[in-house]
């Protein structure tokens, strides 16, 4: 947008000369817009004067706009306790989302005054403090249902109150480019998600200052297996290449490992809406019985079968703890449990283990999330034992979804599906492997256990 006149929802000319055209270009490649937006007026803005006069804008108790300089000069803030106001605002993203903008960053919504004003429904300053990032958000995300549909609606949102999470995504805000803020970056998801929230993400890499290399390359294995990434600072660009070379392998490699779990991220994620339970989780969360998990503010599941211990050093160790026997490292193979462990990582490593008796599906396409999970997906079979049976439901992504039924019985291991889209595979996990075309079984013998 124009200096001094955000947030009036007008591309700056002299940086986009053609914002639509601009827009089906990026669409035409498959890729979705997310832009920047937050809940304040600047006075030079000519939605000021318009906000003003109807009666949008949040007043002072003397009946004066109230303004502020903290960004803008002689912001005003939308009063979102005014239904019209909202339609009002709502009406302004409209127009971006039909030159083809898909989702929005609700930046801020924190700042609110808790004294001197007066708000349209006559509310109380001080509760709605906290109360009002929820408003802001909840007006965007329900343009969003509107126009976009209920599987569709997404934001990007940095401020949240008890409630939020229904309308995700949220990120840690702006953080320090260091390991101390990447372990606090953790450490504040964490207690985001013990507070019902189903999402979370992080600026890669930080946000203030630049980072050195080693702490970007470190940052981005934690920030590709969190349930959502991006890299974004405010210094500098984030892109990799801007670092070196072997960042740009890091994040090919992760990124290309991410979108291959889809079918199970995706099974996560409607877990979290039907269930409440976060994508991202706490050791105590998944493990609430094991006290040695309490405290461990380190590492986090990625769902229930995946550990992901970061690596917050410049040494490249990463301690983890892991509550049984038998996890296997995804990437490595290494087998270790129960209690600490303690190795030193590659820039192109962490710690990442898989819980032991794991069905894990993984998808045939590494290069968008975007596509059929179930067609071509491998059960990966992780150290089940004699007597293991679970069913695991694979959801459609953009094509139908099927259902499993893995057991073992000695050295027998037979998965079944009566719905699979097209052809899938059965992987012992250091044992044999065997494939299948739709409704059918595959039966395996791996070694006496």
């Amino acid at each position: 947008m124009r200096s001094y006149q955000w947030c009036d929802f007008t591309w700056d000319p002299r940086t986009f000369p053609d914002p639509a055209g601009m827009l089906s270009r990026l669409k035409a490649r498959g890729l979705r817009i997310c832009v920047w937006i937050n809940p304040y007026i600047a006075q030079r803005s000519h939605l000021f004067d318009e906000g003003a006069a109807a009666g949008y804008l949040l007043r002072t108790a003397s009946g004066d706009v109230w303004q502020t300089d903290q960004w803008q000069a002689g912001m005003g803030l939308v009063d979102f306790t005014n239904p019209e106001a909202v339609t009002w605002y709502q009406s302004k993203l409209t127009m971006l989302l039909d030159q083809g903008v898909d989702a929005f960053k609700t930046d801020f919504g924190e700042r609110i005054p808790s004294e001197g004003v007066s708000w349209f429904d006559g509310s109380d300053p001080e509760r709605m403090h906290n109360y009002y990032t929820h408003l802001y958000n909840k007006a965007v995300h329900d343009l969003l249902v509107t126009e976009k549909g209920e599987g569709e609606a997404v934001l990007f949102a940095r401020s949240a109150t008890a409630g939020g999470q229904q309308y995700p995504v949220h990120w840690g805000g702006d953080c320090d480019s260091t390991f101390a803020s990447m372990a606090e970056s953790l450490r504040g998801g964490l207690s985001l998600a013990m507070s019902g929230f189903g999402y979370w993400s992080h600026d890669i890499g930080g946000f203030e200052g630049t980072p050195d290399p080693g702490v970007f390359k470190r940052w981005l294995p934690f920030g590709l297996l969190s349930s959502h990434s991006r890299l974004h600072g405010s210094a500098s660009y984030r892109v990799p290449w801007a670092f070196d070379e072997e960042a740009v392998d890091i994040t090919r490699r992760f990124t290309r490992l991410k979108l291959s779990l889809m079918p199970y991220i995706g099974r996560l994620a409607e877990e979290a809406v039907s269930d409440g339970v976060p994508l991202m989780r706490p050791m105590v969360l998944e493990f609430p019985e094991d006290r040695g998990a309490q405290h461990v503010d380190t590492q986090f599941m990625l769902g229930d079968a995946l550990c992901v211990s970061p690596v917050f050093r410049a040494d490249g160790v990463a301690d983890t703890y892991l509550p049984t026997a038998g996890w296997r490292h995804l990437l490595g193979g290494e087998v270790a449990g129960p209690g600490w462990t303690s190795r030193t990582y590659g820039f192109d490593s962490l710690g990442l283990y898989v819980r032991p008796g794991t069905v894990l599906p993984v998808g045939a396409v590494e290069d968008t999330p975007e596509y059929a999970w179930a067609e071509g997906v491998t059960l990966r079979a992780f150290d089940i034992p004699d007597g293991f049976d679970a069913t695991l439901r694979v959801p459609g992504g953009t094509g139908a979804g099927a259902t499993f039924r893995v057991r073992r019985d000695g050295a027998v291991v037979v998965a079944s599906t009566a719905d699979a889209p097209g052809a899938w595979t059965l992987d012992i996990v250091g044992g044999p492997t065997g494939g299948g075309v739709g409704a059918g079984e595959v039966l395996l013998v791996v070694g006496e256990g």
